[in-house]
């Protein structure tokens, strides 16, 4: 399995060998040493989704209030999803930066998002399936999201493609109402949080 650094520091994308034959294929979407190689630190695994969206539908993006935060590593082994995460931490030099993976059961590459990171992605075909491995489970009073049709952030979302969004994220606030309204995380408090992870 190969790791790489996204343009957002402290998300990876991981792109694992693949071993086809006449019965199909095996593959190992998560490593954990290859995992603990690239991060510096174990993921601990709370909780797992699942997720089937239709042709264009956009899920997120989506954050967690830190600390403690929610981290995610996330694959597709069904459909195929163009994958985003956005650095939504106030402070950090790469705030706003952004970065894009295609996820497919072709290459089954995942994308790790650590907390204080916002994650969303669109299907890119019909019946798509995400998974998720998640570091704590679901906190609603804890999760929030921006707008992915964020003008500012100019998101690359196909053009081909009609938007389908949920309500809460269609009308979710734009990355500067947002940091205006004191709803992101302090890039101090992930430093502090991703400190802690590698003990």
């Amino acid at each position: 399995m190969q790791a790489r650094e996204l343009k957002v520091p402290g998300a990876f994308e991981f792109t694992p060998r693949t071993f086809p034959d006449s019965r199909g294929v095996f593959v190992s979407p998560f490593q954990g040493d290859v995992f603990a190689d690239a991060t510096g630190h174990r993921l601990t695994v709370a909780q797992t989704n699942h997720s089937r969206s239709r042709r264009g539908s956009i899920r997120g993006l989506h954050f967690s209030e830190v600390p403690v935060g929610q981290a995610k590593y996330v694959y597709c082994p069904s459909g195929a999803l163009l994958d985003f995460v956005v650095d939504v931490r106030v402070g950090s030099p790469t705030f706003g930066v952004w970065d894009a993976v295609q996820l497919d059961p072709v290459d089954f590459r995942a994308v790790y998002v650590p907390e204080g990171i916002a994650h969303g992605f669109v299907a890119l075909a019909d019946d798509t399936v995400i998974s998720y491995l998640c570091s704590i489970g679901y906190s609603p009073g804890t999760e929030h999201g921006i707008t992915p049709l964020d003008e500012e952030l100019a998101l690359p979302w196909p053009a081909d493609i009609e938007p389908i969004l949920s309500e809460k994220d269609m009308t979710a606030p734009t990355l500067a109402e947002a940091a205006a309204s004191g709803l992101l995380p302090k890039y101090e408090d992930c430093l502090a949080r991703y400190a802690e992870l590698r003990g």
